[in-house]
């Protein structure tokens, strides 16, 4: 069966600023089968939580800060809250990136916050931009040092559209994590140049039947993202999930 559709909730951001509620309700009357929330503009993690489960929407994941630190249980609260087992977050740009160093201590601080989450039951996950990719260190992308430097439990989030904006095959990508990579972000556009305005999946370059082909055995869910779109944002929310569930790509709820 292929994997269940949801949707970031960054993607409608901006409509959510003045009406959180009514963005989530249009959400699942569009048909996603889930919600991935970033936060909770004017509303909060129970009140999400009450909305989500009144709508029959699944959270497979979150995103939030990494637990750890003074951010310890932020995250690992809000994920109990909304009966989510994952937490997934990101580091800075390729300034962050750019020495082994770095690396070394980014990959630590992903590996320290997925030791507190194992406490709760819950697992920590990587979402990558494009400078993991193009960002090069000893003569290795940065990624390929996190796979050597990150504990197995921590998963990846692979962001198919900032991958191939890196300058890498998502195929090759997906194939080399394999079970490490479980849910899958979905965007589209030129996947030229990272300010490129984003389109609704399908409508990109991107190869969608290869990406799912190689990730059927492993991808539990498919997120569609997108940070930014030249055409109205709720179209292209629309269009992604049409294009995906009529395609036989992914599933809705209903």
């Amino acid at each position: 069966m292929v994997p269940p559709i949801g949707l970031q909730l960054y993607t409608l951001r901006e409509a959510a600023q003045s009406g959180y509620e009514a963005v989530v309700r249009r959400v699942a009357e569009i048909g996603y089968a889930g919600v991935e929330p970033a936060g909770f503009p004017g509303s909060s993690a129970q009140a999400a939580a009450k909305l989500y489960k009144e709508l029959g929407l699944q959270v497979p994941s979150i995103h939030a800060r990494f637990p750890e630190g003074a951010n310890k249980n932020e995250a690992i609260e809000t994920a109990l809250t909304l009966g989510s087992k994952r937490i997934i977050s990101g580091i800075g740009r390729g300034d962050k990136w750019d020495t082994l160093d770095k690396i070394k201590a980014n990959c630590n601080l992903i590996n320290e916050s997925a030791a507190n989450a194992a406490e709760h039951g819950l697992t920590v996950g990587y979402h990558n931009h494009w400078w993991e990719f193009d960002t090069i260190v000893d003569g290795r992308p940065a990624y390929e040092h996190m796979l050597e430097l990150l504990d197995p439990n921590v998963f990846f989030q692979v962001d198919t559209y900032w991958v191939q904006v890196g300058g890498h095959n998502v195929v090759d990508v997906i194939k080399q994590l394999g079970s490490r990579a479980p849910i899958l972000h979905i965007k589209d556009g030129p996947a030229d140049k990272p300010e490129s305005d984003m389109v609704a999946v399908g409508s990109g370059v991107m190869d969608w039947s290869a990406i799912m082909a190689a990730s059927a055995a492993t991808a539990e869910w498919h997120i569609v993202e997108l940070d930014r779109c030249a055409t109205d944002m709720y179209t292209a929310v629309a269009d992604s999930y049409k294009f995906l569930v009529g395609k036989g790509l992914s599933r809705g709820k209903n």
